[in-house]
């Protein structure tokens, strides 16, 4: 895969009737902590007249914030990036120091229990005590089990299953089965937190995907946060393009806001193309 990739993700609401659309956050912007990945970034909202207001949020991702006047039959989202993939090792690669980071994991959202329920038996086996002595064995051990343990399926409906759900099921999607991990994480003492964002992929041929996708993170003494993908049973790298992080997961949903009572649909199209040559980097626009 070329080290320079472009991606496109556009996004369109339509409405049944003209509606008041109350101010929608968008969380559509990498994160640039600690490796800087963006080359190249725009945002183009619509109708023509809204306004964007950018912003930091409580748990340091880039928003922003779209209001607009009048009444509105359909809402468009447009991302342009540019982006480097040069593979690196995330656990070599922090985002940060680790005395900071290890303030931000003592935050209470990201210890708060999720499940306290009484496991599967081969859930069982995976024992929490283990977690103490070998935390980073530990985690990668319980990412692998759900990876294996669990049928994805794709979910276009909103929201995420609990965890005792997810299990009940053995299947669930990148969201479900990224909380499942954050619930067992925390239950063994770990922080860990929510992840949306994208997964850029090489097909055969060579041509390239982009998909949105959920992962979940934990913190890691000495190593700081560490991405887990639940469907891969695999540490995110370069082709994770995280945009927002949260304690629970409608906090990083790609979009959220009010709008009037009515019937919606939405049409996403997402592009990712691999660029013949380095691009010089660019301020966001």
């Amino acid at each position: 895969m070329s080290a320079h990739v472009a991606l496109r993700h556009r996004t369109s609401y339509h409405y049944d009737r003209p509606v008041s659309l109350g101010p929608q956050t968008i969380r559509l912007h990498p994160r640039e902590i600690g490796r800087r990945s963006v080359l190249t970034y725009e945002l183009d909202v619509g109708p023509v007249g809204g306004a964007v207001l950018w912003k930091t949020d409580g748990h340091d991702n880039t928003v922003a914030e779209a209001v607009f006047d009048g009444l509105m039959s359909r809402f468009d989202i447009e991302v342009r990036m540019t982006v480097d993939l040069s593979p690196y090792d995330p656990l070599e690669c922090r985002s940060g120091p680790i005395p900071i980071l290890r303030r931000e994991a003592d935050r209470a959202s990201y210890r708060m229990p999720v499940f306290n329920g009484p496991l599967p038996d081969d859930f069982q086996t995976h024992s929490e005590r283990g977690a103490t002595a070998m935390p980073l064995d530990w985690l990668c051990g319980l990412n692998q089990r759900i990876a294996s343990s669990l049928m994805y399926r794709t979910r276009f409906e909103p929201g995420v299953w609990s965890p005792a759900e997810t299990l009940a099921r053995r299947s669930g999607s990148c969201r479900d089965s990224a909380w499942l991990f954050i619930a067992l994480a925390r239950r063994a003492g770990f922080a860990a937190r929510f992840v949306s964002g994208y997964l850029v992929q090489e097909k055969s041929g060579g041509a390239l995907t982009c998909d949105l996708h959920a992962w979940a993170e934990a913190f890691v003494l000495e190593r700081g946060w560490l991405g887990f993908d639940t469907t891969s049973g695999q540490i995110a790298a370069q082709n994770h393009i995280a945009l927002a992080v949260s304690a629970v997961p409608e906090e990083a949903a790609p979009v959220s806001g009010l709008l009037d009572r009515c019937q919606a649909r939405f049409d996403v199209t997402m592009e990712a193309r691999a660029l013949p040559r380095p691009l010089q980097v660019s301020a966001r626009a």
